[in-house]
């Protein structure tokens, strides 16, 4: 915290705010202009930490070794002193492997950051690693470093490391959901959601409600999942919003259920025009793309 302290007294402003995940490419631009600043007051720490957060905008271009590159620049400035930029070091490794599906590389790297951050009382850092942990894992284990996470995120007196408590809920609940334990997941969500209202968050209010719709088709509630996916769909359009896609494509799979085939293939079609442009899922899912495709046709 007082490395914080220390950069807005020198007019950094904090790493976290100027982050726009829809926008990596206008972020790392952001990050790339404070570089001369944090080299002309000597903040080396804050130095080091734009680098990485630089290497995590091309991790989310898919640009691996673009991202790999800079962190080999970030890692020779390293010392041991350097707490923050360290953990965020670990992070961005790691995070730059599992992206690229190579988790037996990025698993020490959270291991390390956790323990580490841990060790040094920067719960948000370690509640991140934890997260981590739990999407690089397999699913038999991806539910304790979940657990570890909340708990730790549940307990501490940091109110920014609090906020991870939405996104663990939401990511919990998918652990579960993998595991075909739905009543679990459907739990998790339902947290998430109060979660999301107490924070006005209207986007994740959103999310976590598509996902206990999801969650409700997995458990044969076909009707009840369609009353949901239709008023997500309203709300898109009477807000002047752009459609996720996946809204799209649950309304494809509960009209096919139903027999509703037109209907199933009008918005299968709208999916796949939308998450057809989306890099992960062309890279990760492109059976999934290709059933759109064919039952939109």
């Amino acid at each position: 915290m007082v490395a914080i302290a220390k950069e807005e007294a020198q007019g950094l402003p904090e790493i976290r705010i100027l982050w726009d995940f829809n926008d990596p490419a206008g972020t790392e631009v952001k990050f790339r202009e404070l570089i001369p600043k944090a080299k002309e007051l000597g903040d080396k720490s804050y130095h080091v930490q734009l680098l990485t957060q630089i290497a995590r905008t091309y991790s989310l271009r898919m640009k691996f070794e673009d991202a790999h590159k800079i962190l080999d620049e970030a890692e020779t400035l390293l010392t041991d002193d350097l707490v923050v930029a360290k953990i965020r070091y670990l992070l961005e490794r790691g995070r730059a492997y599992n992206s690229n599906q190579e988790q037996d590389k990025a698993k020490p790297l959270f291991l390390e950051a956790w323990e580490f951050a841990l060790s040094n009382n920067e719960d948000g850092f370690a509640i991140d690693a934890a997260h981590m942990m739990g999407i690089a894992e397999t699913p038999e284990n991806q539910i304790e470093w979940n657990l570890r996470a909340i708990e730790l995120a549940e307990k501490t007196t940091d109110q920014k490391a609090k906020g991870w408590l939405g996104p663990l809920y939401n990511n919990t609940g998918w652990s579960y959901f993998d595991l075909k334990e739905y009543e679990k997941a459907l739990e998790l969500f339902e947290k998430g959601l109060k979660w999301r209202k107490e924070k006005n968050d209207e986007n994740g209010i959103r999310v976590q409600t598509w996902s206990i719709g999801r969650t409700y088709r997995a458990l044969g509630k076909i009707d009840e999942a369609l009353k949901i996916q239709i008023e997500i769909e309203k709300e898109f359009e009477e807000k002047g919003l752009p459609n996720s896609g996946y809204n799209y494509e649950e309304l494809g799979e509960l009209y096919l259920i139903k027999g509703e085939k037109e209907k199933a293939a009008k918005y299968f079609k709208l999916a796949y025009e939308i998450l057809s442009k989306d890099q992960w899922l062309i890279a990760n899912e492109p059976e999934r793309l290709k059933r759109l495709k064919e039952l939109g046709d």
